[in-house]
């Protein structure tokens, strides 16, 4: 994945990028949300694949989890850190927090995504994600998704049919909003629409279990950030 601006002396930025057995298909929503950032930006960057095995050994052990970042002589972890870091960073590029009050407003919207969307989507995909995670993460993975949720990895997942009217429901903020106009920030988007989009990147390439109706106007959102910055989610395949 790699997305070329000049930007004077810069060097292209490391993305480290989660992925299963596959490393050409990522899939972290958190590490979409940086992805999106840097295309907004218009920063060169490389993804650079890792599992969850190797994360603990990137760049001598930075970070816990990624999305983590290497630009020049600095790194940075955790997305919202990441977002206030390039806008500070490189303050001439289109901003990612548009206007006074915009950052705590956008962590408000983290905070609906992670505890509405995210959690929602994370029970219904469980399986899948399983499904395509290398074999070495895979004891890591059941682990610590067994703990967080209560109950074994693949009674996770049962139900979701039953459940998918609550979480289309649960939308309706966001819907009320974008059928009204193409991006939560207006005409263009911002860095509140890839925390949401990256949630539904997630799904889009780790399960075939449809969340959305398609003609829903979150669904046309959805279809919108996906051809973003010459179509970067569109060209990873949704999964099959």
């Amino acid at each position: 994945m790699l997305i070329c601006r000049e930007v004077g002396e810069a060097m292209s930025i490391k993305l480290y990028d989660l992925v299963g057995h596959d490393e050409k298909r990522p899939f972290s929503p958190h590490c979409w949300k940086v992805a999106f950032a840097l295309a907004h930006k218009g920063l060169e960057f490389e993804s650079v694949p890792a599992r969850f095995r190797d994360i603990q050994s990137l760049e001598d052990g930075a970070s816990r989890t990624v999305p983590l970042i290497r630009d020049g002589e600095q790194v940075i972890s955790e997305s919202f850190r990441i977002a206030l870091y390039l806008d500070e960073a490189y303050p001439d590029l289109p901003p990612l927090f548009k206007g006074e009050g915009t950052v705590p407003l956008t962590r408000f919207i983290e905070r609906w995504a992670h505890q509405t969307v995210y959690a929602q989507i994370a029970r219904m995909i469980l399986g899948d994600l399983f499904a395509i995670l290398d074999e070495g993460d895979r004891e890591y993975f059941r682990k610590t998704r067994e703990a967080r949720f209560g109950q074994k990895l693949e009674d996770v997942p049962v139900g979701r049919e039953e459940r998918l009217p609550a979480f289309r429901a649960s939308l309706d903020p966001l819907r009320s909003m974008v059928e009204r106009q193409a991006f939560i920030a207006g005409e263009e988007p911002c860095f509140a629409d890839y925390i949401i989009a990256g949630g539904f990147q997630w799904a889009r390439v780790s399960s075939s279990f449809q969340l959305l109706e398609t003609d829903d106007p979150v669904a046309g959102w959805f279809e919108r950030c996906l051809d973003l910055y010459g179509g970067l989610a569109r060209s990873i395949a949704a999964a099959a």
